[in-house]
Order: C-alpha cells, then sequence, then structure tokens
C-alpha cells in the first residue's frame, strides 16, 4: 500500500482529504506544520507528498526544495488556494510533480496523484539509521491536540509520567480527565499493572472502606463472600480516583491514613496487606477552597497534590476542536458499522460557535448522534441537537444581586460548575458573603 504524508494547517480540510485517500486504498500521515513533517519524514518512509504551500511556519516551494534535497525521487505535490501560473512554474522549477489548486474535485486529486507515481520512481525512501522505531504507549483515547493548552497539557504528562508522583487533575465536567489519568499510567512504569478508576461520588460513605479495602465474608450484614478492594486490585499499578472531593471527612481519614502506612486491613479482617500503588485525582472543585471551609483535609489535599496538571475546556482549546470531532467520528463509524466521510463546512462553523459547555464529552455524544443519523458522506446541520441553533450565550453576560438575589446566586453556581470561588467573582462579592447568603437562602 503506498504512503501519502499531508501537510496541511487547515485541520478540516486535512481530514476530509486523509478520509478519501484511505478509501482509495492509500496509506495516510497527516501533519499539520513544516516542522510536524520534517519530523515524521526522517521517522517514517513515504511514497509521496502532498503539501499546502502556505503553511504557518514555512513556505510551500522552501520546504519542496528542502525535500527534494534530501530524498531526491520522492514525488512533492504542492496544494494552493492562491491559483497563480507564476507559483505553478516556480514549484514545477523546484522539483515538484505536480501543483493543484484548491478547491479541487476528488477525479482531479486521484489523477495528479497517479500522474506522478507514473512519471517519477516508487521506490520508498529508505529510514535513517540513526532513527529507532518507537513502540507507542499512550492511552488510544487520548488525543494530542495542537493548541497551546493541549501541548502543555501533554508537556505535563510526559513529564511526571515516568515519575511515582501522586497527581491530582483539576477541570471542568466533561474535559477527559479519566483518558488524562490513563495516559499517563500507559507512559509509567507500572503500565503492565492495572489501571483501576473509581468515581467516589457513587459510593456511599457507609460502604467506602469495603469499596477501598476490601472485606471478609460474615464481616457485616449483606458481605456474603470475600472482597478485594480497589487498592489491592490496584496493587503494582495505578489507582485513580474521580471526583475526590465529594469523598465524606470520616472516608477521607481512612484514605490517607493508606496513603501514609501504603498498607490496607479489609473490613472485618486483622491482617495487614501492604500496597504498592501510585494515586491520580481528579476533581471539578476547588480543592484549596474546601480546604479553608473545612470540607476536605488540608493533609489529604497535600499529600494527593504532588503534581497538578489543568484539564482544559474544550473552550481553551478551541483548535483541537475538528481534531477532536474527527476522532470521535472515527469512533463512531466503527461503533455503528457506518462509514461517513466528515463535517459539512456549515456543521464545522456551527461547531466553532457553539459555547459547548459539556466539553468533551457533550462533542462526543452529539457525533455520535450525527453519525447514526446521518444517511450521506457528511454530517449535515439536520441532524444535530436543537440546541445548537440557539443564540449563543454571552460568556461574559454580568450577574448581578439587585434583582432576584437567590436566582443570581444559583445561575452563578451553574455557570461555574458549582465552584464559590468563581460564582463569587461572577457576582462581584467575596467568598465569605456568598457563603452568608447561601445559607440565607439555603442553597445546596
Amino acid at each position: 500500500m503506498l504512503k501519502i504524508l499531508i501537510i496541511e494547517d487547515d485541520i478540516s480540510f486535512c481530514k476530509l482529504l486523509e478520509k478519501f485517500l484511505i478509501k482509495n486504498n492509500f496509506e495516510v500521515r497527516i501533519t499539520f506544520s513544516a516542522a510536524e513533517a520534517r519530523l515524521a519524514i526522517q521517522a517514517e518512509a513515504f511514497d509521496l507528498i502532498l503539501t499546502d504551500l502556505r503553511l504557518p511556519d514555512a513556505d510551500g516551494i522552501e520546504l519542496l526544495g528542502e525535500f527534494k534535497a534530501a530524498f531526491l525521487q520522492l514525488p512533492v505535490i504542492l496544494m494552493t488556494g492562491y491559483s497563480e501560473v507564476s507559483t505553478a512554474v516556480k514549484a514545477i522549477k523546484n522539483g515538484a510533480s505536480d501543483y493543484i489548486s484548491k478547491p479541487f474535485n476528488p477525479d482531479e486529486v486521484l489523477a495528479v496523484i497517479n500522474n506522478a507515481f507514473t512519471i517519477q520512481k516508487t521506490d520508498k525512501i529508505t529510514k535513517p539509521k540513526t532513527v529507532q522505531e518507537t513502540k507507542s504507549t499512550v492511552a488510544t483515547e487520548y488525543v494530542q491536540g495542537i493548541s497551546a493548552a493541549s501541548k502543555k497539557l501533554s508537556e505535563h504528562i510526559k513529564l511526571v509520567s515516568p515519575t511515582d508522583m501522586s497527581v491530582l487533575i483539576i477541570g471542568e465536567s466533561g474535559t477527559g480527565k479519566e483518558i488524562i489519568a490513563q495516559s499517563i499510567h500507559q507512559q509509567s512504569r507500572r503500565k503492565e499493572h492495572n489501571f483501576i478508576a473509581v468515581d467516589c461520588g457513587a459510593i456511599p460513605k457507609e460502604l467506602a472502606a469495603s469499596e477501598f479495602f476490601g472485606h471478609l465474608k460474615g464481616s457485616f450484614t449483606g458481605a456474603i463472600s470475600d472482597k478485594t478492594g480497589y487498592f489491592e486490585a490496584a496493587n503494582g499499578g495505578t489507582l485513580f480516583l474521580d471526583e475526590i472531593g465529594n469523598l465524606s471527612y470520616e472516608n477521607q481519614i481512612q484514605l490517607l491514613r493508606a496513603l501514609q502506612e501504603r498498607k490496607i486491613k479489609p473490613v472485618g479482617s486483622n491482617k495487614e496487606i501492604a500496597v504498592d500503588i501510585r494515586i491520580i485525582t481528579a476533581t471539578n472543585e476547588d480543592l484549596r477552597q474546601a480546604v479553608k471551609n473545612g470540607d476536605f483535609r488540608e493533609d489529604l489535599y497535600h499529600r494527593i497534590n504532588e503534581f497538578s496538571i489543568h484539564s482544559p475546556s474544550l473552550n481553551e482549546r478551541e483548535e483541537d476542536l475538528i481534531l477532536f470531532a474527527e476522532f470521535f467520528l472515527e469512533k463512531a463509524n466503527a461503533q455503528l458499522g457506518k462509514e461517513v466521510i466528515g463535517f459539512s463546512k456549515e456543521v464545522v462553523s456551527i461547531f466553532q460557535n457553539y459555547d459547548w459547555p459539556g466539553n468533551l464529552r457533550e462533542l462526543q455524544n452529539c457525533v455520535k448522534r450525527a453519525t447514526l443519523l446521518t444517511q450521506g458522506d457528511f454530517i449535515e446541520s439536520a441532524v444535530l441537537p436543537a440546541e445548537f441553533f440557539h443564540p449563543k450565550k454571552d460568556r461574559t453576560a454580568p450577574f448581578s444581586l439587585s434583582e432576584n438575589e437567590k436566582e443570581a446566586i444559583e445561575n452563578a453556581l451553574a455557570k461555574t460548575k458549582n465552584n464559590k470561588s468563581e460564582a463569587a467573582k461572577l457576582l462581584k462579592i467575596t467568598r465569605k458573603t456568598l457563603y452568608n447568603k447561601l445559607k440565607l437562602y439555603n442553597i445546596n
């Protein structure tokens, strides 16, 4: 199978071209900048390059010359939305196999590619001997974006993964905190052992000790058999505690003791079990504020927060939106047995102008639903949920306590996902004033 490298900074167009070429039995690798392409061509062998004329970090003509100097027999086709005869002539003189103007139709793409293979040799470029193949251990669900927020996230994951430091992941609901935790585990020395994920908000405080540390048969009513707890199940690996702020104060004490001593005692047992685990936790709350309020133990907070990672919202990584949408489309196609190629220009525009309050989780659900409803090659606006066509809310709209004070407070809390510090900022009052008013209006 012939392998093509695409260099194109228009993510939506790049993904559509990738899908079209794969459908026509080509193997495809996509890059979004000249820097990425240089790394790719040093590490992999390609039969042809399709590159945009205007890239964010390089001129297409110069990049063409660079590639042809290193790999003389490698066909390179230039793409551009700027159709100029002089540019086309210059490209050919510099060694381009051909030149194609955007927008172009599918038949034209195939004709140009086939012509390039006919004219030039199709021998694959030998990989440089200095480049070693490395097996990717990153969790398959983790998408490495191109936004500044995503690059910072990836850098932090890469730095902390090889260590045994406890990691606290902070971010809004639906931003993929568990995927980040899985990625850290997959890049750690513990990757061959279990990754155990626990939703702390779903554990009744009366059963938390049994869930965490296990129990012996008959140790309490309903204990009809021995049970292995999460700590023992994760021994040698990673224990991920999601929404840790939901644990009761009593459960926090039990958890702290286990983390300090690295020993657990199943309910009903007198025997301690030594455990070697890495702890990764996540929350969408402000735990520092919870510590100040007396709702979360300060010693436990410092124990789980040796290194903190911010899980960015979808609004913070707008450049990654189409990357994620395409990733979720591939998943949906596989799960639903569909072959939807991509998104219409109208849908891309709608996506880019939507607030995504539910973050990646909302995007994934939306794409899966739209894929199921789509009958053609592209997802059109007709299959999107109704909320996408409501007027976009102003995120910076002021909150005022002058009218309907209780409703304003409830709206601010909803807007900030119950983050009281942020809610107080929106309401332009102090945290102490907010807490007094929560008590006054009996708002939980």
